[in-house]
């Protein structure tokens, strides 16, 4: 089936929620208002509706491939990979100083959802390298960043994150690949790294390893970690590329889902000691890292949001197609598509509402995230890290959590048809199960957003994006009309729950840890909810407001009537969260461990 972009929501929440026009106030953003933000949507989706897309049903079929140490990508995809990288498109929101467009991340997120939704398995390569950029920018050197930066920017060479070895799942205290020092300032690096997506290709010509690996002597646990930079090829110092570095993909693992992404074991240092590049400083590896885990957390909540677009598209065609049985209220004599039938549309309402909701969080998220890195007055930058830094365990935790219930309703609207591979319906499930595991597994979001974002300043910011809720409930209540005030007491009960939540957390963290984190993904879910929620009441407000003036009477009465569905089917589940935290988490550890 074709995907087809939703340009037109994205910049509705561009517009009316993130405030582009705000973003393009922001010193060095000036020329990326609402206008800039429509030519790069609409030059995006052509690009992924016309090339990616087509390519998604193939790699699922005939995934990348591995013999002797070489990795062959899925046919089309190496010339797909040229026509991303001489778009420009890799380099969309990073410094133009090493040859980017330098968008904001506003603009780059809505991007980065069309090349999910279109094909997942081929935009996780350009996803890692961002990190990897990322990384670099924050903690390289000079002779890094003049050596590796453009190029990653512009494509021609990729990155990866090297975390994960086969006894240090996602505890990093246990890494044990190993670095040692050389008389030249390089260091040699010995180990094995598991899960290392797009760890080796044939798309483009060197790939940069981010590496974690530990300094003979250095201390034991997270605090002896060090990152190192270790390219596939040696490079020059004019930057041409000499012998190959003693990495190699000595296998690729057989997935689920995302088949046409090669999940990449690599080995390090059996001929001798892979060359590695000291990022930083040594024993502060585990701190840069998280700068590459944060880009990668939000990316990968973005691709939660993609693949649950891609599969509601689908699904709704499928119901539009598919004719069985007459339906219930007689307005059909005979037999009709499914689409009449009341918990079809059910289901396809859930759909649509909780992955608008992620789209409109996630959008708002990345607006927090451009005032906190270039807004000039501190005080922004300092309120909008907070928020942005709240906001990443949702949009990763909660929108990835949403894709598989709604990648799972796809298949559902499809009935049998659904489970058979050759619909395409099956594909989106598997490839969103991967969503909720990598780059920090559910728990592992819910756990950050408990200690360090909840109990670890009392709670502070938390209750303060609640007030910031209050206030759009009461601007709900205030226009007056039925979905509006419907919204409005939905999100106020949702909130209320919340705050329970916020408070048990906080007066219980250090004296009952186990009550605490026993609910701490419920509490992701809550939270969530409540803020995906929250954007869909504000959207609900901005499409009364512009229906009001006669523009896109079709669109807005839509937003509006799937907000209200998303408060009245959806948020209302809140509650149930709320109590199962507050008042249920001594049966979480009351069976005795013998008896499971």
């Amino acid at each position: 089936m074709s995907y087809t972009a939703p340009v037109k929501d994205m910049l509705f929440n561009m517009q009316h929620l993130a405030h582009i026009e705000q973003v393009a106030q922001i010193p060095g953003f000036e020329d990326a208002g609402l206008d800039t933000a429509t030519a790069v949507l609409e030059e995006c989706a052509k690009f992924t509706e016309g090339v990616l897309a087509p390519l998604n049903f193939e790699g699922d079929k005939n995934p990348s491939s591995w013999k002797d140490g070489v990795v062959t990508a899925t046919p089309g995809f190496k010339d797909a990979f040229r026509q991303l990288t001489e778009g420009g498109w890799q380099g969309l929101q990073h410094p133009q100083d090493f040859g980017g467009q330098g968008l904001p991340k506003t603009i780059g997120a809505a991007c980065m959802e069309m090349l999910n939704s279109a094909n997942m398995s081929f935009a996780l390569c350009p996803l890692l390298t961002d990190g990897a950029i990322e990384a670099l920018l924050t903690a390289g050197s000079d002779e890094l960043k003049a050596i590796y930066l453009e190029k990653l920017i512009s494509g021609q060479w990729t990155g990866t994150m090297n975390l994960t070895e086969p006894q240090a799942g996602s505890d990093l205290a246990l890494v044990r690949t190993k670095a040692d020092p050389q008389p030249d300032g390089t260091y040699r690096i010995f180990g094995t790294k598991i899960f290392i997506t797009w760890g080796e290709h044939d798309m483009a010509e060197n790939i940069v390893h981010l590496v974690l690996a530990r300094v003979a002597g250095a201390p034991e646990g997270v605090k002896g970690i060090s990152l190192f930079v270790v390219p596939k090829f040696m490079v020059h110092q004019d930057g041409s590329l000499g012998a190959r570095n003693d990495v190699h993909c000595v296998s690729i693992e057989h997935k689920m889902g995302i088949k046409a992404s090669p999940t990449a074991v690599l080995q390090f240092g059996d001929h001798g000691g892979a060359v590695g590049y000291l990022v930083g400083q040594e024993n502060r590896g585990l701190e840069y890292m998280f700068i590459m885990m944060n880009a990668a957390r939000y990316g990968v909540g973005i691709q939660g949001i993609a693949i649950a677009e891609r599969a509601y598209q689908k699904a709704v065609q499928y119901a539009r197609d598919r004719v069985q049985s007459r339906p219930v209220d007689g307005s059909v004599a005979a037999s009709a598509a499914i689409i009449h039938h009341p918990d079809v549309r059910r289901m396809l309402m859930t759909m649509r509402a909780t992955t608008e909701a992620c789209r409109a969080m996630a959008s708002t998220a990345a607006a927090a995230y451009d005032a906190a890195h270039h807004h000039p007055d501190a005080q922004v930058r300092k309120d909008n890290a907070t928020f942005y830094e709240f906001m990443v365990p949702l949009v990763k935790g909660y929108s990835t959590e949403m894709s598989l219930e709604v990648t799972s309703l796809g298949v559902q609207v499809h009935g049998g048809m659904g489970f058979i591979e050759e619909t395409g319906a099956a594909q989106y499930y598997r490839d969103a199960k991967i969503l909720t595991i990598y780059e920090g597994t559910t728990a592992i979001q819910a756990n950050d957003l408990v200690g360090r974002k909840t109990a670890r300043d009392g709670g502070q910011t938390a209750r303060a994006i609640a007030a910031q809720i209050e206030k759009t409930e009461a601007e709900l209540t205030a226009s007056g009309t039925p979905a509006a005030q419907a919204v409005a007491r939905r999100l106020a009960a949702a909130r209320q729950a919340y705050l329970d939540v916020v408070d048990f957390v906080c007066n219980s963290a250090k004296a009952s840890p186990n009550a605490v984190y026993a609910g701490s993904v419920p509490y992701l879910m809550l939270a969530g909810n409540l803020v995906a929620g929250w954007q869909m009441g504000r959207a609900l407000l901005a499409a009364q407001e512009l229906l009001h003036k006669g523009q896109d009477e079709a669109f807005m009465r839509a937003k509006i009537a799937t907000a209200q569905f998303y408060a009245e089917h959806i948020l209302v589940r809140a509650q149930g969260l709320r109590d199962g935290i507050v008042e249920g988490a001594d049966s979480v550890t009351a069976l005795p461990l013998e008896l499971f």
